[in-house]
């Protein structure tokens, strides 16, 4: 039996408490994912794998259920620290080829850079699949030029949230792809 999803959706959130547990469960809450089994798996979006919206993958999901989903998070409780979680994502122009994600979990990193940087190795990781050559040192905004131009990957994307700590409590942060295997609901990616 291959379980092979069908749709995803991206999601993010932040929660904070006097517990780091607490804390992060309260980012799952925020993020729409709090009622469910969570297994993490690696970062792979199957051929013909449709982006969906949150609202319509949560209205897909029952309570309980078992789902996988590519989970970056990161917690602290030191005061004024600025922590980021991010999923980057790389579609092929090929719908019969694979997509790659990325977790990126940093400290010091603003949304923009933490996405950017998600981006990056997501792009990275896909193009040396697909055999485009790029220059790895090069900055982001240059391989994604390289990227681009050579017509196999279509776009690149991110989600990802990022928060500064309070004084007293743990601030968690979480960012997700999150996978839909099979539903009898039909959606209009």
């Amino acid at each position: 039996m291959h379980l092979v999803p069908k749709y995803y959706f991206l999601t993010n959130g932040v929660g904070r408490n006097k517990e780091n547990l607490a804390s992060f469960e309260a980012a799952l809450r925020d993020a729409g994912i709090s009622q469910y089994n969570l297994v993490t798996v690696s970062s792979i979006i199957p051929p013909k794998c449709a982006k969906i919206t949150r609202e319509q993958g949560i209205q897909m999901l029952k309570p309980g259920a078992i789902v996988f989903l590519v989970l970056a998070r990161n917690s602290t409780n030191e005061d004024h620290r600025l922590i980021a979680a991010s999923i980057g994502l790389a579609i092929p122009s090929n719908p019969d080829e694979v997509g790659y994600l990325s977790e990126h979990h940093s400290f010091g990193e603003t949304d923009e850079f933490a996405g950017e940087y998600s981006e990056d190795l997501a792009a990275s990781m896909l193009a040396t699949t697909v055999g485009i050559p790029f220059d790895i040192n090069a900055a982001w905004n240059e391989k994604e030029q390289v990227f681009k131009a050579s017509g196999r990957i279509i776009r690149t994307m991110n989600v990802t949230q990022s928060a500064v700590g309070d004084k007293g409590v743990w601030t968690s942060v979480v960012a997700a792809a999150v996978f839909i295997m099979d539903t009898n609901s039909t959606v209009q990616p």
